[in-house]
C-alpha cells in the first residue's frame, strides 16, 4: 500500500532547551542500515509519539536513545549531556527509564519483589504509591510475575521505573493487547505524570490512544521520520495518519 502524502512540518525552534534533542541518528542491526538520519526532540514536560507501522523503526529509535543498540551514529543528548556512547546504565543513571514492549517482568518474583527490586531514588515512587495508582497491584502483591495479566504486567512495568525517579519515560506500546478500562487507567496517570514535569517519548500504534496523550506525533516509514504532526493537527488529519498504520 502506498503510503499518502503529508508534507514535512518546519516548527519553530523551542524556546527553551529540548530534555532530549536527537540529530541524525542513523542505526544498524549487522549489515543492514535501519534508521536513517532521524531528528527529533522532546521538551521538559511533553509527551511526544512516534506512531508508524510495525517494522517502522521506533522500537530501534527507543533502544538507540538507551544504548540497548550500540551500533548506531549521530548526536543524542539529554539535559545537554551527549548519552550517545553512554551503557544503558549509565543513560538510566542519568534520568531515563524505558518500558519495553516485553515489559520485563521477573516472572518468578512476585509483584512485591518486582516493584521493590530497583533501588528507589529520592523523589521516586514508593511502592505504597504504586499501589495507589494501580489497586490491583496491592490486591495482587504476593502472586508471581508469571500468574498476572497483560495489563497487570503493564502497569508494573511503568510503576517500577517510575522508582528510579526518571525526568523522561519511554513507554514502547504500552497499550498494546489491553483491555479499554486498563488503557483508560495508563493513559490517567501518564497524564498525570506530565501535570508533575515528567516528559514521556511514547512508541504507539493505537492512534486513539496517542492523540489523546501527546502534543506532537512524528511519523516513520522505513527507519525515516517523514512528518511531525501538532496536537491541533492530529484530529483533522486523523485520516491520513491512519494510512500510516495500516498493513
Amino acid at each position: 500500500m502506498t503510503a499518502p502524502h503529508m508534507s514535512a512540518v518546519s516548527t519553530p525552534p523551542p524556546s527553551v532547551p529540548p530534555l532530549l534533542d536527537v540529530r541524525d541518528l542513523n542505526a544498524y542491526y549487522g549489515q543492514s542500515h535501519v534508521l536513517h538520519g532521524v531528528n527529533l526532540h522532546v521538551q521538559p514536560g511533553e509527551i511526544v509519539s512516534l506512531i508508524g507501522r510495525n517494522g517502522a523503526g521506533k522500537t530501534t529509535t527507543l533502544r538507540s536513545i538507551m544504548g540497548a543498540l550500540r551500533s548506531r551514529t549521530g548526536s543524542v543528548t539529554f539535559d545537554g549531556q551527549d548519552i550517545l556512547r553512554l551503557p544503558s546504565n549509565r543513560v538510566a543513571a542519568r534520568g531515563l527509564a524505558w518500558v519495553p514492549e516485553e515489559r520485563a517482568i521477573m516472572s518468578t518474583l512476585t509483584v512485591r519483589e518486582n516493584l521493590e527490586l530497583p533501588p528507589a531514588r529520592p523523589g521516586g515512587w514508593t511502592t505504597e504509591r504504586a499501589y495507589e495508582a494501580f489497586p490491583v497491584l496491592r490486591e495482587r502483591g504476593h502472586h508471581p510475575g508469571s500468574k498476572l495479566s497483560g495489563g497487570e504486567q503493564q502497569m508494573l512495568a511503568i510503576v517500577r521505573v517510575l522508582r528510579s525517579a526518571p525526568r523522561l519515560l519511554l513507554l514502547d506500546e504500552p497499550s498494546e493487547g489491553l483491555a479499554p478500562v486498563i488503557v483508560q487507567r495508563i493513559g490517567d496517570i501518564i497524564q498525570k505524570l506530565r501535570t508533575e514535569g515528567l516528559s514521556v517519548l511514547l512508541v504507539e500504534q493505537n492512534l486513539k490512544f496517542a492523540t489523546r496523550l501527546a502534543d506532537r506525533h512524528y511519523v516513520f516509514v522505513d527507519g525515516q521520520i517523514v512528518d511531525e504532526v501538532s496536537r491541533a493537527d492530529a484530529v483533522a488529519r486523523r485520516e491520513d495518519l491512519l494510512k500510516y498504520l495500516s498493513v
